[in-house]
């Protein structure tokens, strides 16, 4: 049995579009291919783990002999976003896509939020979160209105410049929206867009967003291994995605760099549990943004960290690497997320290596996985590989 699980979602990292692909407008993606032969990646420790193994994955080089076991996960959902993805991480399933919005939202929501904020709204269209502020945001300074919008996601975004609306302010309005937002109009998140700037040449977004979630309609792994007393510490918007449900600690972080280095903190941590760690610059800043380059850049800095990780780990201790969906840089018929497979790579010193566990149905896998790792009984979506890989 392990003491401590490390599960690090390296979030949007798909790899090749999944079989209903077309569906969602997303055939031939494939987020790694996408990356693979960019000069800036690098993936020799990645190679280790198994990625380049993995079934279908046929961009870089196979490993001889990889460390890790390894499988490819294919999604049980109707859905390819953030919350979605992550709640069928954790053993939560969604038959029905969460509402979106591609026209803009009602108008009885947007007077039910003026009665409740006192703030008129701007925009209401689906937006770049760069090209919205650029496009808006010298009318929200002059007018104080707020720029609602929106995008392919379930989400219900607020910008607001930080010299005209507090961020504490701003937040509090989202929490706001979060109330008025149910039923049938139940984004999966409401978000706080922060920027700064005088006028549109140079408005920016600050790193202060924050997400307000819908609480999962049913226990996941993290309700499991709370009420069996394990830690269930969230890094980075992890606490945002669960609405902080189930979570024991949480540790918000400003991008991959940072949301590493606490995760080597941690694992000079004595604890027992799991640490569930979010990786979102690959979706935020170069998915979306449609950044190869920097996408790249991203996966090189994840690879390049993961040797002195391995290294911190004791004998009771399991790492695990996947992603939530896919949000392939180099598709430009959208700037969405991607319907792809995403990988699954396990590596702990006392299990087996090298085992190919071919392709799974339901990112579930993960969480039973957890759960019988760490000795916790539950009733989840998804099939765990455990006994296929503990030695």
């Amino acid at each position: 049995m392990a003491k401590r699980v490390f599960l690090i979602v390296l979030d949007s990292f798909g790899i090749g579009a999944e079989p209903d692909a077309p569906a969602f407008g997303d055939a031939g993606t494939n987020t790694l291919g996408a990356i693979a032969g960019h000069p800036n990646f690098k993936g020799n420790h990645l190679a280790e783990l198994g990625l380049f193994n993995i079934d279908g994955v046929n961009c870089g080089q196979k490993h001889s002999a990889p460390i890790g076991c390894y499988a490819r996960l294919r999604e049980a959902s109707a859905g390819k976003d953030t919350t979605i993805g992550h709640w069928e991480i954790a053993g939560l399933l969604s038959a029905d896509p969460l509402p979106t919005f591609p026209n803009g939202f009602p108008q009885e929501v947007l007077d039910e939020f003026t009665a409740k904020t006192g703030y008129k709204v701007l925009c209401n269209k689906p937006y770049s979160g760069t090209e919205v502020i650029r496009d808006y945001g010298e009318e929200h300074m002059k007018t104080g209105a707020l720029i609602v919008y929106t995008s392919a996601d379930s989400v219900f975004q607020i910008a607001a410049n930080e010299a005209i609306v507090p961020v504490e302010e701003l937040y509090e309005i989202c929490r706001k929206a979060r109330e008025i937002l149910t039923g049938k109009y139940g984004v999966g998140r409401v978000i706080a867009r922060p920027f700064v700037g005088t006028c549109a040449a140079d408005f920016t977004r600050t790193p202060r967003r924050h997400d307000y979630s819908l609480e999962p309609p049913a226990p996941t792994m993290l309700d499991a291994l709370r009420r069996a007393g394990k830690e269930t510490i969230g890094v980075g918007k992890i606490h945002d995605i669960f609405a902080g449900r189930g979570i024991s600690e949480t540790i918000r972080t400003s991008g991959n760099t940072e949301g590493l280095a606490i995760t080597l903190e941690l694992a000079e941590r004595d604890f027992e549990g799991l640490a569930f760690v979010n990786l979102v610059d690959f979706d935020m800043l170069y998915g979306h943004r449609r950044d190869v380059a920097g996408y790249a850049a991203a996966a090189a800095e994840f690879n390049d960290w993961l040797p002195e990780f391995i290294s911190r780990l004791g004998p009771d201790d399991l790492l695990m690497v996947t992603a939530d969906h896919g949000c392939d840089p180099s598709y430009t018929k959208t700037t969405d997320h991607t319907r792809e497979y995403v990988p699954y790579m396990i590596y702990g010193k006392e299990l087996r290596q090298g085992v190919n566990l071919g392709t799974r149905y339901c990112f579930g896998t993960i969480a039973n996985t957890v759960c019988d790792a760490l000795g916790v009984p539950a009733c989840l979506a998804g099939c765990s590989v455990w006994p296929e890989i503990h030695a």
